[in-house]
């Protein structure tokens, strides 16, 4: 088996892949940072090299600590940036960090985490960038305060995952469920919160545009 082989193997051991990670080839370097048995020691070395496509896959692994992923998410580079902001053990006092990023893909990703604080998606639902709040009327943990004003959103996309989030008050679905558009409407009948009232108005309007 050659060194490629072994960085893609799961079944490596931790060790040859703390010395595969320091292979002179970055293919295998990349490899190794992308195997999620790859220990958190090496991926922070992992993390420090020069090519930003081995610092990337880095900053994807789970296994990735969370001071190295705020260190990570500072690079140069904003597709590093952008998988820091997606990794599970990036915390909220990063995440908040990269909500104020430049890069659209970065506050987007950033929005998703399901670490993101709440306070800090009521920020992101306001993003100029319709990728940004949609993913943020997405998020589990936006409030229901947020989802309301995202109501008369002007994307269909962002009405539709605020009428399917699961904190979305039944007041809110109440509108979302007479909204001018069928998929918005059919997300807002699937939702849980939304009340009996709601549902036989939604009847209603399916009923006339049948």
């Amino acid at each position: 088996m050659n060194n490629l082989e072994l960085a893609k193997n799961p079944k490596t051991p931790a060790e040859s892949l703390v010395e595969l990670a320091k292979d002179e080839d970055w293919i295998v370097r990349i490899t190794v940072a992308d195997n999620p048995k790859t220990p958190a020691e090496s991926l922070v070395e992992l993390a420090k090299d020069e090519d930003w496509i081995v610092r990337s896959y880095a900053a994807s692994n789970p296994n990735t600590p969370a001071e190295t992923l705020a260190e990570l998410a500072k690079d140069g580079y904003w597709y590093v940036r952008s998988d820091a902001a997606r990794n599970p053990n990036t915390t909220s006092e990063t995440l908040a960090e990269l909500a104020k990023d430049e890069d659209r893909n970065v506050r987007s990703n950033a929005a998703s985490n399901p670490n993101m604080p709440a306070e800090t998606l009521a920020e992101l639902a306001k993003n100029e960038d319709r990728y940004v709040r949609r993913f943020a009327a997405d998020n589990p943990n936006t409030s229901a305060e947020t989802l309301s004003e995202l109501e008369e959103d002007e994307d269909l996309v962002v009405r539709c995952n605020a009428a399917n989030n699961p904190n979305t008050p039944a007041e809110t679905l109440a509108e979302l469920a007479k909204d001018e558009d069928r998929y918005v409407r059919r997300f807002a009948a699937r939702n849980p919160n939304t009340s009996a009232e709601a549902l036989a108005k939604f009847d209603e309007i399916f009923n006339k545009n049948k």
